[in-house]
């Protein structure tokens, strides 16, 4: 019997890790960074990851090289870098996936885009009941648009939720032993 309670705890130990670990954080282009030279594949690089709600695109750059816009779909294919949607440009700057959806970014830099320093990152919109958690539940800092990046402002709530459903599993098994 004893040994049924202690596998009861383990699960729902291994249960609540699965669950709190399971945001990404992928480094856009790989060790190629964020950049025009090296023939860098952005579209196949993308397309070659399944990103997800609470996923991190991490843009690692020269500063002084390249930046990094959000554009609209219509400014991504035209390279139109008249109206961003967010403007990065510390040279490690992440983007926090909050929803299903598409994003696109490309470099600011003239000429940069045509070259193909553009990517189009598509975030499926997850399987299973609505309103099922997904990912991990503490947000990485997002890259403000203005400048250094700055913790998400829900971060703390999502905090506060795992700590009580961790409390609520102890205190549920907490009899078992």
């Amino acid at each position: 019997m004893g040994l049924e309670k202690n596998e009861l705890f383990l699960l729902s130990f291994m249960a609540f890790l699965g669950f709190t670990m399971g945001a990404t954080v992928y480094e856009v282009g790989d060790s190629a960074g964020w950049t025009v030279t090296g023939n860098v594949d952005y579209g196949r690089w993308a397309s070659s990851k399944t990103f997800r709600v609470n996923d991190t695109l991490l843009f690692k750059f020269d500063p002084q090289d390249h930046n990094v816009l959000q554009v609209s779909l219509s400014d991504f294919h035209s390279c139109d870098a008249t109206a961003p949607m967010a403007t990065y440009s510390t040279g490690n700057d992440s983007f926090f996936i909050r929803s299903p959806g598409h994003y696109f970014f490309f470099c600011g830099f003239l000429g940069h885009c045509q070259a193909g320093q553009k990517v189009d990152i598509r975030v499926p919109k997850p399987l299973g009941p609505v309103g099922a958690p997904i990912g991990s539940p503490i947000q990485p800092p997002e890259a403000s648009p203005n400048g250094p990046m700055e913790p998400s402002p829900s971060s703390g709530e999502s905090i506060i939720c795992f700590q009580k459903i961790w409390l609520l599993l102890v205190f549920l098994t907490w009899d078992l032993f």
